[in-house]
């Protein structure tokens, strides 16, 4: 099954994700397949899902209705895990989209991975590290809609993709010294999961590697009946 063909069931914690980004978090789940199935889970009866309306028949999603049985504990993540097992037992789909930030998902995610069906998440910068460790790709939500003045980013964030590219390139480095750079964002989403280049002002990794030349060597290779292709390696 080839990755536009993968259909996804995208699974939405409406008390846990932000609205205003829905047709964002679409777009970026129709990367990894279709989607195929598209729900929203929380109590339809309170004020709070309002934003969410306006999103249900323009995105065409179906609203899963979960009350809320106490003031503090939230049963929508029960309700969305629930139906994940049957969908994932069901054989319909070929991988899931989580959206939320919360780390009760955190299992889902193992789960559905040792299914051995795909599984992303989309959620905001604070989400713990080990619901986004579970997925094989993580999205923040900063990098779908970031505000003004976000290109700028701190030495600490840049020296760690400088590292993490480090590492990539050395598990993708052939016997020239060359990685295949297709092969090293492979590694790098194996590193990191929550890896993107947006993170750090950038919309691919060529131009955020040739940003450190003082790092990185980057060369292309035209090809005669395709794309041309790309290398990195890294200078002494």
């Amino acid at each position: 099954m080839t990755t536009d063909s993968r259909p996804l069931a995208m699974l939405v914690d409406g008390d846990n994700a932000q609205a205003a980004l829905l047709e964002h978090v679409l777009a970026e789940a129709g990367k990894y397949g279709t989607v195929t199935t598209r729900r929203i889970y929380g109590d339809w009866t309170t004020k709070e899902m309002g934003s969410w309306k306006d999103s249900l028949h323009s995105l065409a999603i179906q609203p899963v209705q979960q009350f809320r049985y106490t003031k503090r504990k939230n049963s929508t993540d029960s309700a969305l895990i629930i139906d994940a097992m049957d969908l994932l037992h069901s054989g319909t789909v070929g991988g899931f989209c989580i959206v939320s930030s919360d780390s009760d998902y955190t299992r889902l995610a193992t789960r559905v991975r040792e299914q051995g069906l795909f599984v992303m998440g989309v959620g905001r910068g604070d989400t713990p590290e080990a619901f986004v460790k579970a997925c094989q790709v993580f999205v923040y939500t900063e990098n779908l809609s970031p505000p003004e003045g976000s290109s700028a980013r701190s030495p600490e964030a840049s020296s760690e993709w400088v590292a993490l590219t480090r590492r990539a390139i050395e598990m993708t480095i052939r016997d020239d010294g060359w990685a295949f750079l297709a092969s090293v964002g492979h590694a790098l989403r194996q590193l990191d999961p929550a890896f993107d280049v947006r993170t750090y002002g950038h919309q691919r990794l060529w131009p955020l590697v040739e940003s450190r030349p003082d790092l990185f060597e980057v060369r292309e290779e035209k090809t005669q009946e395709g794309p041309s292709q790309v290398f990195v390696r890294l200078k002494n």
